[in-house]
Parts: structure tokens; sequence; C-alpha cells
């Protein structure tokens, strides 16, 4: 079989001048940035107030950073973190010597339950709308946003697949694993293009089809792709934490089941919420 093998050899820094300025915090920052023109440009086919836009992002930033950083430190590392508290909340290492870092850490399934925390709130005090209103319209943009976070992940050399003779198999060489001759299964890239499908079918049935009408619709599909994808490519990753080695399932997988059983609740009940308000409709006209 004709061997493709990329020996991936890139320097996660862009440049150093005593803060470290990685690929993954640009890559961070572009999702932002195209996530806010794709909102934008569903808010001005709504005609809904911009001032609305401006603060969605607010609180969807805050809530991913705090969400992701979070759920890393509960989820994946808290005997550490249990130890050294103040490592969780600011973007540096104290022992053995201080150094900035960055937010390296950061848990996918910990941003998605923060933005799903923040999005709730935002409901409450700026939209006084329905939070499946909002969910259903910034879940499309955060698909995108994956792709952009999966391929810093990639650009880091982290969350690295299995041994593969795949000849599309990557070797990492600055993964810090043992044998890093060996070729692996490019997981980050495998999902990163999950998500960017997942965000072309979401846009799809938002401005192709009638589902919006169906409040919670393309939020249950948004978990649905999402998490199934997560769980099916965390078969061919190696762990994220040595403690994961002999569980059938690993984390990733353990949260992405609930995810994905939201999804498909919400799927029905999207149904059931406009049968509700087509009800409520024919009432008022009698």
């Amino acid at each position: 079989m004709f061997s493709l093998y990329i020996n991936w050899n890139v320097n996660p820094e862009i440049f150093d001048i005593g803060i470290s300025v990685r690929y993954y915090g640009l890559l961070f920052a572009l999702a932002f940035i195209f996530g806010y023109k794709v909102e934008e440009k569903i808010f001005r086919s709504e005609g809904l107030p911009m001032p609305w836009l401006d603060k969605l992002w607010i609180y969807v930033a805050i809530a991913t950073i705090v969400g992701a950083r979070l759920g890393h430190c509960i989820f994946y590392d808290w005997t550490y973190y249990s130890a050294h508290p103040l490592e969780m909340i600011l973007p540096v290492r104290f022992t053995p010597e201080f150094k900035f870092t960055g937010y390296q850490g950061l848990a996918s399934h910990g941003a998605a339950i923060g933005i799903i925390v923040g999005l709730w709130y935002y409901s409450k005090k700026v939209s006084k709308k329905s939070i499946f209103w909002i969910l259903d319209r910034a879940v499309i943009p955060i698909a995108l946003a994956g792709f952009f976070i999966r391929m810093g992940n990639l650009m880091n050399s982290e969350i690295v697949g299995l041994p593969t003779e795949l000849p599309w198999g990557f070797r990492f060489v600055n993964s810090g694993l043992d044998h890093p001759e060996l070729p692996r299964h490019p997981a980050q890239l495998y999902e990163a293009l999950c998500y960017l499908v997942s965000f072309f079918v979401l846009m799809y049935l938002y401005w192709k089809t009638s589902v919006k009408k169906r409040m919670g619709f393309i939020f249950g599909s948004f978990l649905i792709l999402i998490f199934t994808a997560r769980f099916v490519i965390e078969f061919v990753k190696e762990v994220q934490e040595p403690w994961e080695a002999d569980m059938v399932l690993d984390m990733g997988q353990i949260l992405s089941i609930p995810f994905i059983l939201v999804g498909i609740f919400m799927l029905w009940y999207s149904g059931k919420l406009l049968d509700s308000g087509n009800n409520a409709a024919k009432s008022l006209k009698k």
C-alpha cells in the first residue's frame, strides 16, 4: 500500500517574547471571529437587535473558557488541581517554577456545559426568550468553533490517535509519547472534519428547512452530531490520562453519552413544543 505517512514536527509556538503565543491561541481567537460573523448573518436575517449579538458573544466567550477550564481540571486532573486551585483560574504554573502557560488544559465537555449555563443566563437577562431559541442559533457557529479548536490541538500535537498502519497516519514528533516514530491516527483531524461537516449540516437545517420553527431541534441535532462523532473517534485515540487506560469507555465517551441522549430527547421534545404552540394559536383564533 502506498504510504502517505506525514512527519508532523510543527512548533506549537508562533513566537515567544517572555509570553508564549501559540497557534492554538490564534485558532481559538479565529473561532470567535468567524463564529461572530456567522451569528451576525443569522441575527440580521431575523431583524434582531445587534446589541443582543455583542452581549451573546461576551457570554459565550466567558462561559466557554470558564467551562472548558473547569471541565479539564475536574474531569481529567482533579488530583493535581485540587491541591493547586489557583492554577484552575490563572494561566500560570507556580511549581516547580513560575511560568506563564496559557490555558493549555481545556475540556470540550466542560465548555459545552459552561455554554449551556451561559446561554440560560443570557436568555433570562438579554433576549427574554426561551433558552431553546438562543441555543438553536448559537450552536451553529459553535460547531464551526469546534473545527478551529481541534486544528489547534493538531498544531499542539496533542490528543493524538493510536498507532495505525493506514497510509495517512501522522508521526507526531513533538507529542512527548514513547516511540514518536510510529504513525498514528490524526484523531484531532478526524474530529475537526466531523465538526466542520456538522456545521454545514446545521447551516443547511437553519437556512434551507423549516425546522428552526421547532425550538430545540437544531440544538438537539448539534448534540447528536458533535458528541456521536466524539464518542466514536475516542476509540482510535490515546487516553488523555493514565488512569483511563483500563476503562472500557474513557472519560470522553462517558461524558458524551448524556449529551447524545439529551440530543435525542430534544428532537422529540421540539415536536411537542411545536404542537403545543400550534394548539395555542388555534385556541386564540376561536
